[in-house]
């Protein structure tokens, strides 16, 4: 209970902070929850039951967020030719240095070992959640029959590098990029004046409790509650393996359905109770990154080969859309949706502070989730070792 608690009031007290002191403010919640969630997770205070409680969360939060923050977007904003190419850019800087990477660091992996003989599939576990999610990584260990051992070092690697990954973006990336790339310009101007995208409320929760923005958020709860159900009942006609797709694009599919019904659209605090909803899977997801269970002697190649996929691919992007003009803000939310998959695009939106381009994050991590697994089975056998 304690534990819970925590999770679900640490980011009130952050976004307390960060209002009353600029220092903190200039950090921003999210990263400040991140950090915080890292020290939690890597200085023994959680018990055992703990993963038990992150996993719950983690499977609970964003399906409901998702749709609270989808009801307020206007999706005339969203430009399909720039997704597309973004999205088959972003794609093209993962594989390029997947391969790439793979003819680097093999010579420098001991002959026969696990690590060695296992390598290609290592290739193609990345493939797989560099293009999609874990959910794909799972699918694709299953099918290439890969150890148990090799899998969980490589996931454990593969959330360290994550989080520094989005540590990155969230500190230096995303103005680095703003000056290296083009402005974001949405499709068609937004018209509404209750969700503007230039016009972020500076306090959004000040405010959340009175009885005129309270009520229609418990409503906005309420639909996005209904539209999980719904869309659970309808992944159980699927197999396990294709259940976490089904979720997210029904609840994507519905709460873009919603979005076009006015009531829905102007209730003003959905975005920002679906936001809070972030903030705690922010601090969840933190605190399951448990350093003390990596291996770094012992895969120190496999760990710096995922580093190098992770940013390269990332640098690799930057300049494919520069040659293909394409905007930052774009290119860094197809980023995440592709590194960090579909879940994490709400929390870079809010970072960047541009809410009209959710749904072209969301669409590129869920063809990613669609494409994941043809991806990572293919690229691990063309790099299988011909015996």
């Amino acid at each position: 209970m304690i534990l819970i608690l925590i999770y679900l009031l640490m980011p009130a007290a952050v976004i307390f902070l960060c209002e009353k002191y600029s220092f903190f403010g200039k950090i921003g919640p999210i990263l400040m929850l991140y950090i915080i969630g890292a020290i939690i997770g890597n200085t023994g205070l959680l018990p055992d039951s703990a993963a038990g409680i992150q996993d719950i969360m983690t499977t609970l939060i964003i399906p409901l967020a998702i749709p609270m923050m989808l009801f307020s977007c206007n999706f005339k904003q969203w430009d399909i030719r720039k997704t597309l190419t973004t999205l088959i850019t972003g794609v093209a800087a993962v594989v390029i240095v997947l391969i790439a990477g793979y003819y680097i660091f093999k010579p420098y992996i001991v002959p026969g070992s696990m690590i060695g003989t296992q390598f290609n599939n290592i290739a193609g576990l990345m493939a797989g959640v560099y293009t999609g999610g874990t959910p794909n990584m799972a699918a694709i260990k299953i099918m290439l029959n890969v150890p148990n051992e090799t899998y969980l070092m490589v996931h454990s690697y593969d959330m360290l590098i994550s989080f520094l990954y989005m540590m990155f973006l969230l500190s230096a990336g995303i103005p680095l990029f703003r000056k290296i790339l083009r402005k974001y310009k949405p499709a068609v101007s937004d018209t509404e004046t209750h969700m503007p995208v230039e016009q972020f409320d500076e306090h959004p929760y000040r405010d959340i409790f009175k009885k005129r923005n309270f009520l229609p958020l418990l409503l906005a709860l309420a639909l996005s509650l209904f539209i999980f159900a719904i869309s659970a009942g309808i992944s159980m006609l699927f197999g396990k393996g294709s259940q976490v797709v089904i979720i997210i694009l029904g609840i994507t599919t519905l709460g873009i359905a919603a979005s076009f019904f006015d009531p829905v659209r102007k209730i003003k605090k959905s975005f920002d109770g679906g936001m809070y909803l972030v903030y705690i899977f922010s601090i969840v997801v933190a605190s399951m990154a448990d350093i003390s269970k990596l291996d770094l002697a012992g895969g120190i190649t496999v760990f710096v080969y995922i580093f190098a996929v992770i940013f390269c691919s990332l640098f690799l992007h930057i300049l494919f859309a520069k040659i293909f003009r394409l905007d930052a803000d774009t290119v860094v939310i197809a980023s995440v949706a592709l590194i960090n998959s579909a879940p994490f695009v709400p929390m870079m939106a809010a970072a960047m502070k541009n809410k009209s381009i959710i749904i072209s994050g969301l669409t590129i991590g869920l063809v990613g989730y669609a494409i994941g697994n043809y991806l990572g089975f293919i690229i691990a056998n063309i790099l299988k070792p011909v015996i």
